[in-house]
């Protein structure tokens, strides 16, 4: 009896080793087979932007879409886009989500040029790739704040400036013209206004007025309806979008002060109509669903190994209608 129980105790001792030694024998494998599966998961891009309200981003999140369509397989797309162009927390928290879902990349056009980078300084020190498109990044910040973030994006002081000589080509010297600017923290909106600013300077306007209109068409209007009374010589609103160009050419049409130009800044499909009559002078193309689709290969290039982070300009390109081209 005895002989029989030790001889059991011997043999349970061996099984257990035996399980435990398999077990561990099988952890390596089944920990590469793990591995390998996430590494073969292809990464995931998150295109971060402003208001989805805004027609230029709504462009800019189509052409995201149709480029990873194009290219099934070779990246995962989310996007995000906030409900206001001001609400600098809602895109902090979107930046947030996508630290949390792992994002390999985030491609932002930010809300603040200073104001958003300690969330992505944090998402940079999380060992997330962040590319800058749409509005720089202000230098000063990232610089303070110890990180290096690539730009790809227009050169928003020419482009503003081509808009604005547009309208100055069709006004006398000492003509009176007001600007209503974006997010003045935003440094697309800065750019834009010195390049409105240049415009005028060079052909001998006054710019009797600078406003914020917060890229909104809204706030624009009521801007511009205080402006044309203020201002009853005032012969020209130069927008730095086309949103809140639309809400001054609404105002000049309340006030019928129809002889007042406008130019913008964007070319979404609203203003279409508005140039072909010549309501709004010019506006300019920056192409927006393909600066989403730039800032996307530039991350999965740089994921890649296959470029190191780099800015890069975009184009611009001056629109007008054939009506707004040849109106007296």
């Amino acid at each position: 009896m005895q002989h029989a129980r030790s001889t059991l105790l011997r043999a349970a001792a061996s099984l257990t080793i035996l399980v435990i030694s398999s077990a561990l024998g099988c952890r390596p494998e089944a920990d590469r087979e793990a591995t390998g599966a996430a590494a073969a998961r292809p990464p995931l891009v998150a295109l971060v932007m402003k208001s989805l309200a805004n027609e230029f981003f709504a462009g800019m999140a189509d052409g995201a879409q149709a480029h990873h369509d194009a290219l099934a397989g070779r990246y995962d797309l989310v996007v995000n886009g906030m409900k206001n162009e001001t609400d600098v927390e809602e895109q902090v928290g979107l930046v947030e989500q996508m630290m949390a879902r792992k994002a390999a990349a985030i491609v932002i056009a930010p809300a603040d040029s200073q104001a958003m980078v300690p969330v992505l300084a944090r998402a940079v020190a999380a060992g997330v790739l962040v590319v800058n498109i749409d509005n720089r990044l202000d230098p000063d910040t990232l610089r303070e704040a110890g990180i290096a973030i690539p730009f790809v994006g227009p050169d928003n002081r020419a482009g503003a400036r081509v808009a604005g000589a547009a309208v100055a080509a069709r006004l006398s010297r000492g003509a009176e013209v007001a600007i209503i600017e974006g997010i003045v923290t935003a440094d697309n909106a800065r750019q834009r206004s010195l390049g409105l600013e240049d415009a005028a300077r060079e052909a001998g306007l006054v710019v009797v007025a600078r406003q914020s209109g917060q890229w909104e068409m809204e706030k624009a209007n009521g801007i511009a309806a205080a402006l044309l009374t203020a201002h009853p010589s005032l012969a020209a609103i130069l927008c730095a979008n086309d949103s809140m160009a639309l809400g001054a050419v609404a105002a000049i049409e309340a006030a019928n002060r129809r002889g007042v130009l406008v130019c913008g800044f964007d070319a979404i499909p609203a203003v279409r109509p508005f140039l072909d009559d010549g309501r709004i002078v010019a506006t300019i193309d920056q192409h927006g669903d393909r600066l989403a689709v730039e800032g996307i290969e530039t991350a999965l290039a740089i994921l890649a190994g296959e470029a190191p982070p780099a800015d890069r300009t975009t184009p611009v390109d001056l629109v007008a209608g054939p009506v707004a081209a040849s109106r007296p």
